[in-house]
């Protein structure tokens, strides 16, 4: 049976305006957009609240946290998979992209981590195939270069698995994310409780996983990302020549370059730049790497993520709408942006025939509030 669903007198966010007027949704797909302020019979509305594209968030931590809540506390998986979905749900986040990690450490030392990324997919999948979740949800694996076990773990995924993004992810001490060795000592050391011997260590491990099997290691996880019909991410880009190799590789999204010399090299070589929401939020890294903020100013930011506060997504796009006098502009780095990086043709806008995953966002005391989720033209938060 056809259902119609119409969203009247709301502030819509267009691809490049805003307008005042309604959304007309008929099966999930959006079939009209009128401008003006009337409220037609049977219309819900919005009481000129901004009404936005679904957010779409690529890269989110966001699971482990409902997975382990507190240090060797195990959650549930099931529970903690559908409170994720809920929560996301609750921000306006209508579209995810589960970030998994593939690739461990066997044990042997205070920082050795195991398997668990085929498991946890099934979970998921099985999950949606259920009906049990409210939004969309893909895969992201995040392929740690620097371990023992990447080519085993990769090769356990499936074409049918929904993998949408594969990220090459380098944590060798000394580079990237973690040149500074002392800002890395003093990382593990909080989170492992590591003595100087134990780091020591630590460091030559990683040292002879990286040597032996690193070039290997990225030059699978390129093949794979490629069987699986997956984008393909960087991560934590610091030099230009690091983005040179990125672009031979065929990576279309840089996540978290550190430095505006990389940033700069992205936008030279056409690959999107993501940048967490918690830094622009807070204005700065909590790693000492490039603030967000600052490559806004200079037009080099392309999309945002959620990384690890959910509800620091929307909140991330109206701090840009409001710095770039732009809020079309500043919600798309939320919605249309990381849709194009990810291959998504049929969301991140609110256009005729795109898919209903729509918000309804009031301002109150300069903070965000998601009044309404809709996914496919059904409220769900």
């Amino acid at each position: 049976m056809t259902k119609d669903v119409i969203l009247a007198n709301a502030n819509v966010v267009l691809e490049t305006e805003v307008i005042c007027g309604s959304v007309h949704i008929r099966d999930g797909i959006i079939v009209a957009i009128d401008s003006g302020g009337a409220v037609p019979v049977g219309a819900e509305d919005l009481e000129g609240d901004l009404l936005c594209p679904g957010l779409i968030e690529l890269h989110t931590d966001n699971l482990e946290r409902h997975i382990q809540p507190r240090p060797k506390v195990d959650w549930p998986h099931a529970a903690a998979i559908i409170a994720h979905d809920a929560e996301l749900a609750g921000v306006g986040i209508t579209t995810v992209f589960d970030a998994l990690r593939v690739g461990s450490i066997p044990a042997g030392t205070k920082t050795s981590y195991g398997k668990y990324a085929r498991g946890l997919a099934d979970e998921i999948l099985a999950m949606r195939q259920a009906g049990a979740l409210r939004i969309s949800h893909y895969l992201h694996l995040r392929a740690e270069v620097c371990s023992a076990t990447l080519i085993e773990e990769l090769a356990e995924f499936r074409e049918s698995d929904r993998v949408g993004i594969v990220s090459l992810m380098d944590h060798m001490p000394g580079q990237r994310q973690f040149r500074d060795i002392e800002k890395y000592r003093a990382y593990v050391s909080g989170k492992y409780g590591m003595q100087d011997a134990d780091f020591l260590e630590h460091i030559s491990r990683l040292k002879e996983l990286h040597d032996a099997l690193g070039e290997k290691h990225e030059k699978a996880a390129v093949t794979e990302a490629q069987r699986l019909g997956a984008v393909l991410a960087s991560h934590d880009d610091t030099t230009a020549a690091h983005v040179v190799v990125s672009a031979q590789h065929g990576i279309r999204l840089a996540e978290f370059p550190t430095t505006v010399e990389a940033a700069r090299a992205c936008r030279d070589n056409g690959i999107a730049v993501m940048m967490g929401a918690p830094n622009l939020i807070r204005g700065g890294s909590h790693s000492g790497n490039v603030a967000a903020g600052e490559l806004a100013e200079l037009d080099l930011l392309d999309i945002v993520s959620s990384d690890y506060v959910p509800a620091a997504l929307l909140s991330s796009a109206l701090v840009l709408g409001d710095m770039w006098g732009d809020m079309a502009r500043g919600i798309a780095t939320v919605t249309k942006a990381p849709a194009d990086a990810a291959g998504l043709t049929d969301r991140g806008r609110i256009a005729i025939g795109e898919r209903a995953d729509l918000i309804r966002v009031a301002r109150v005391a300069g903070a965000s509030a998601v009044r309404e989720t809709w996914v496919q033209g059904k409220r769900v938060a």
